[in-house]
């Protein structure tokens, strides 16, 4: 008689698109997958962000000249760029590295790491699509950069140079009627754009309550309202976790956590260096003139994001701890920021106002990596504003690493040890 083989049991703490990610890479695996969330599943940054897969997006903030164009922002009313003044002693040593960072050559390094868990990500996505794990509203229009000064349009050529020649991600440069003809929401003055063909876009919201229903038709358990307190560990390993439902043995732990991963100091005895970088969007009806392509607008760092029922306005940059108001002057730079570039920028009230924290890390890169204390504990957070872009690509590592696997990507470069 055959006798089948217990699952190993893992835990994964945080239900945003990364924990799903790495909840269904692990039930393929074969892992017997429990996952908890302090909120709800598909809360936090997951749930009403741009909505971008953009491979594009390889390069890190850490660009030469970053920190010059930073300072000049904060010193601007309503800049994108906010730091509420504190003391804050691990706030400051993040903005030191970052601005260490802000260097060609670390720039070109940490793109290159980013580069392959974008691409594999790409694939991943198009492959859970396709095989209806997730219903999303995906299309695949590209993401259109659109600027409206010249100096600010011919600025970027420097940047498509170095996506082409360092990264093979070329845009298509538009001017003039071209920009129009691909996308006539726009106004017509404007200087040009740069359509990145190769990227896509879906709804963040349906993809986490899609991915949710087939996680659970797999075997996969969520827990809502549940939070990690304690790792109850014995010879380096956790054995169990601590909740405020109760207590869940395991076999193994994945820390899928986001901005809140800075807070597991205690639990881990290492540190993790992740900065909450807080972003607003709101959600509207459509517009009569709704565009069909997303876009960027970098003078004003506005995203702009159409879905078949509703319509998005996001960004904005601010470091403010965990702070969770929602400020209306942070609102009104997305509604300013779209107005010099759409013909029809945004309906009349109401919107949905929302915000995220999202993961930063000074050098741009996340953290795929095993605890270098406890062995059966890993962390996958710190994804900066890409998480939804490298989702697929995190989970697939870390079900490789937990299944003894080697990861199709090489992960030293999302080390933990690279921060200690």
């Amino acid at each position: 008689m055959k006798v089948e083989t217990e699952k190993k049991r893992v835990v994964v703490v945080g239900g945003g698109v990364i924990g799903a990610a790495c909840a269904h890479f692990l039930s393929k695996a074969g892992w017997r997958v429990t996952i908890i969330d302090r909120d709800r599943f598909g809360a936090g940054s997951s749930d009403k962000n741009c909505g971008y897969v953009c491979p594009s997006h390889v390069l890190p903030l850490t660009e030469p000249g970053a920190v010059g164009k930073a300072m000049k922002s904060m010193f601007r009313r309503n800049s994108p760029l906010s730091v509420k003044p504190r003391f804050d002693p691990a706030l400051w040593k993040w903005l030191f590295r970052f601005a260490l960072r802000c260097n060609e050559k670390d720039m070109l390094e940490a793109g290159h790491a980013t580069k392959p868990l974008l691409d594999r990500s790409m694939t991943l996505f198009k492959q859970l699509v396709a095989d209806k794990v997730i219903d999303c509203e995906w299309q695949e229009r590209g993401l259109l950069y659109v600027f409206k000064s010249v100096e600010a349009f011919e600025e970027y050529r420097e940047v498509d140079r170095i996506l082409t020649d360092h990264f093979q991600k070329p845009a298509t440069r538009l001017e003039g009627g071209a920009l129009n003809d691909l996308e006539p929401a726009l106004k017509s003055e404007l200087a040009g754009g740069y359509h990145y063909e190769g990227d896509a876009h879906l709804r963040s919201d349906k993809l986490l309550g899609s991915w949710r229903k087939s996680l659970e038709a797999a075997g996969v358990a969520i827990r809502d309202c549940c939070e990690l307190t304690g790792l109850n560990q014995e010879n380096g390993k956790v054995y169990s976790v601590s909740t405020t439902t109760g207590e869940i043995t395991v076999d193994a732990v994945v820390l899928a956590t986001g901005a809140l991963s800075a807070k597991l100091k205690s639990f881990l005895d290492c540190s993790i260096p992740i900065q909450p970088g807080k972003g607003y969007s709101l959600t509207m009806q459509r517009p009569a003139i709704c565009p069909s392509v997303p876009m960027l607008f970098p003078e004003t760092k506005v995203g702009v994001t159409p879905f078949e029922d509703s319509y998005r306005l996001a960004s904005t940059m601010e470091f403010s701890g965990y702070d969770t108001s929602i400020r209306p002057e942070r609102l009104k730079l997305l509604t300013d920021g779209v107005i010099p570039y759409l013909k029809d920028p945004f309906p009349a009230e109401p919107h949905e106002s929302w915000f995220g924290w999202r993961p930063m890390t000074w050098d741009g890169l996340p953290i795929i990596s095993r605890c270098p204390s406890i062995g059966n504990v890993i962390l996958a957070t710190g994804h900066n504003m890409l998480g939804l872009s490298m989702a697929p690509a995190t989970g697939e590592i870390v079900a490789e690493l937990l299944s003894g696997g080697s990861p199709q990507i090489d992960e030293q470069p999302y080390s933990i040890g690279r921060f200690q």
